[in-house]
């Protein structure tokens, strides 16, 4: 043993063949933090001394072989300025290059995942192997980032600017075709046989059959790129990748720019290019969001998983009732995700609208090339359609997912009760009724639960588990493993009217209404709303959502909150709805829909809604930006908080993600919390003073008065 360490080792093998394996103790994937990077130093200390290795194979002991940097040594390094940053990436660029000459050639075999500083160091090595069933990629933009251990220099020597450009400003994950087609990688062979078939390389190189320092010199030269061929690729380049990132997400702009201004030089002078670029985009606003952002993530799935772990029994069988197409879309997300589900409605049509839902999703993967047709049949079988209970006695969880009406939800919630178990665990899928009142007719309210799904289904991650004040741990820890089960982010909330998601959306809403109201051009409001980073602004929102759902769910918001969340005016919904506008589901709302080529929903204004508007609103005029953003985002906010103080949401972090997951709040701003730390509470409560004329939802709350006397912030200094 040449080096053994608890982030990794190096072992001889036979003909002069020395091993480095990755197997980072203590975790399930193996990462860069510190430790790894440090005896990644020392091993190649050992690996240089050495005088008789005549290759070296680079291998994992994870299923996975190296994930990236660790995430959560970011904030300390960041916040430490441009010196910090460079400090934390310095000794593994020094690592890589040391790698890449070594007098001896070097192969890597790729299992799992090799993402970011992972795949960073396959392009160091001299010949690259992977497993056909792994993936490779440099998704470092999705944290406001560039590549920061030699991505931006190596890869373009290995694929050409303009794939390299694709990829990290994509920053997507790469499977076994697309990199060897772009010659990313050299092989890919069956996983059982990776190790061996990239051994077996190693050795012919080493014997001298390829010439791996031919490799190595294009890898450490300039780009042989003339003038005008450079000029087209970056310009053209640069401009459509800016046009696709928006002006909120710089970095992979950044990363462009790195290459661009590295493919003159040699490889160490635009590793330094890199390194500037890297420091720049560290130091945005959107990398601190963003890398907020994934640490969040990781708090919610440990939560999750927490909980996973205190239910009785693993969940092998599913029932949902109601086979519409929120019925469909979640009989396919259990059964595509190996879960098999019963699908019950009270008529063959509904049975039919719910398979046909499940079946197209499955054939768009088909047709996409990321399922046979096989396995489509496979995941079908796993739902079963029935006209009747037969077979609920052995159901470990019952989703209700029936009109929203509490009659009809009582009726077959209680119905239900009595087919199944005393030990199974019913979740309702209501969007804003009251668990605890749709549990009072139940004779096992212990056993009841909320479970909101977003639609559509197999597109929104969030799924809020609502405990009434009846329900018991084990409904709640079964309810969210299913969750998890089906691959979805689950968020524990307590019972209110709207839950966590909507109650706070809709006073989001109710800003607009008092905007449309006061004079504001609703096709206003939705650019700079869209501008300040929404996917959509809030008229074509409630298009998307439904204007009648949303009439119907602001009736329910404010019956429950009538202080402030009661109206004494006829808001812009009401007017759609009471003509019959409904958004997308009809043609017309706010906007009217026409189809676009692709037979995709087009949105197109007209005079109609206006005139519609006219009796109900004031002389329509110009609104400054900064308005129409305050009055928006200050009941949203204000009411965000009255949820973390009730103990609706148990963490600022959770409250962020729900809203990130659920409406799509922009991610580069954090989530609502990490806003309000970046502006600053004391700015905030002055910002919502300015408009303490319009009622009570832009009133803050007293906790957020005596934070922002104090200083405090929510997430602290983090």
């Amino acid at each position: 043993m040449l080096f053994s360490g608890k982030a990794l080792s190096v072992q001889m093998l036979d003909n002069g063949i020395a091993e480095l394996k990755f197997d980072l103790e203590g975790e399930s994937v193996n990462k860069f933090n510190r430790l790894t990077v440090s005896e990644f130093s020392d091993a190649l200390d050992a690996i240089e001394k050495a005088g008789d290795i005549k290759g070296l194979l680079l291998t994992s002991g994870k299923n996975v072989f190296i994930v990236g940097a660790d995430i959560t040594e970011f904030g300390g390094a960041f916040s430490a300025g441009a010196e910090g940053i460079a400090e934390l990436m310095n000794k593994n660029n020094d690592n890589i290059n040391r790698l890449e000459d070594l007098p001896f050639p070097t192969v890597v075999a790729i299992n799992g995942f090799a993402l970011g500083g992972g795949f960073e160091v396959c392009l160091g090595c001299d010949y690259r192997v992977m497993g056909d069933k792994a993936k490779v990629g440099l998704p470092e933009v999705k944290l406001g980032l560039i590549p920061g251990w030699g991505g931006t220099v190596r890869l373009p020597r290995v694929v050409g600017v303009d794939v390299a450009a694709e990829w990290i400003a994509a920053g997507k994950e790469q499977r076994p075709d697309a990199a060897l087609t772009a010659h990313a990688v050299d092989a890919v062979v069956p996983s059982d046989k990776l190790r061996g078939a990239a051994l077996k390389l190693l050795e012919r190189v080493a014997a001298g059959e390829l010439d791996y320092q031919k490799r190595r010199e294009i890898k450490k030269s300039p780009i042989p790129l003339n003038d005008t061929e450079a000029l087209m690729a970056f310009f053209t380049t640069k401009a459509f990748v800016g046009q696709q990132a928006g002006r909120n997400y710089p970095s992979p702009v950044n990363a462009v720019t790195s290459i661009e201004q590295g493919y003159k030089l040699d490889r160490d002078a635009a590793l330094k290019i890199e390194q500037e670029q890297f420091i720049a985009s560290a130091q945005t606003e959107t990398a601190k969001s963003l890398v907020g952002l994934f640490l969040k993530d990781q708090l919610v799935g440990k939560v999750a998983k927490g909980w996973e772990k205190k239910a009785d029994k693993k969940i092998e069988r599913a029932a949902v009732l109601g086979a519409g197409i929120m019925g469909g879309g979640i009989a396919y997300q259990s059964a595509y995700k190996g879960t098999p589900i019963k699908m019950k409605d009270i008529n063959q049509d509904g049975i039919d609208l719910g398979l046909n839902e499940a079946s197209k999703l499955l054939s768009k993967l088909v047709d996409r090339g990321r399922m046979t047709a096989s396995k489509m049949g496979e995941v079908l079988n796993r739902i079963e359609p029935t006209l009747s209970y037969d077979g609920f006695d052995d159901i470990d969880v019952v989703v209700e997912a029936v009109v929203e009406n509490p009659k009809v939800k009582h009726a077959v919630l209680t119905e239900v009760e009595g087919k199944v178990s005393n030990d199974t665990v019913i979740a309702s899928n209501t969007s804003t009724i009251s668990i605890d009142s749709l549990a009072a007719p139940l004779s096992r309210p212990e056993n009841f639960l909320g479970m909101h799904f977003f639609n559509p289904v197999h597109k929104m991650p969030l799924v809020e588990v609502i405990r009434g004040e009846k329900t018991s741990e084990n409904a709640v820890a079964r309810v969210v493993a299913y969750a998890n089960k089906m691959g979805k982010k689950a968020i524990v909330v307590r019972d209110c009217p709207g839950f966590l998601v909507n109650r706070v959306l809709f006073p989001y809403f109710a800003g607009f209404a008092m905007l449309v109201r006061d004079g504001a051009d609703f096709q206003q409001v939705d650019k700079v709303m869209e501008r300040w980073g929404w996917p959509m602004g809030p008229a074509y929102l409630m298009d998307v959502v439904g204007i009648d759902t949303g009439v119907h769910a602001e009736q329910v918001m404010a019956e429950g909150f009538p202080e402030r969340m009661g109206k004494t005016f006829t808001a812009a919904s009401d007017v759609m709805y009471e003509a019959g506008r409904y958004g997308q589901k009809n043609g017309k709302g706010f906007y009217v829909y026409e189809q676009d080529k692709k037979g995709r929903p087009k949105k197109v204004a007209t005079e109609e809604s206006y005139e519609l508007l006219k009796p109900h609103v004031a002389d329509r005029r110009e609104f400054e930006n900064d308005e129409i953003i305050e009055r928006m985002m200050v009941p949203m906010a204000t009411e965000l908080a009255r949820c973390l103080e009730e103990g609706i949401v148990d963490s600022p972090a959770e409250a962020d993600m729900a809203l990130i997951y659920g409406i799509g709040f922009p991610p580069f701003r954090g989530g609502v919390f990490a806003w309000l730390d970046s502006i600053g509470l004391d700015n905030f409560v002055k910002m919502a003073e300015k408009y303490s004329d319009l009622g009570a939802l832009y009133e803050p709350t007293e906790g957020m008065r005596e934070m922002a006397a104090s200083g405090k912030t929510y997430y602290g200094n983090k």
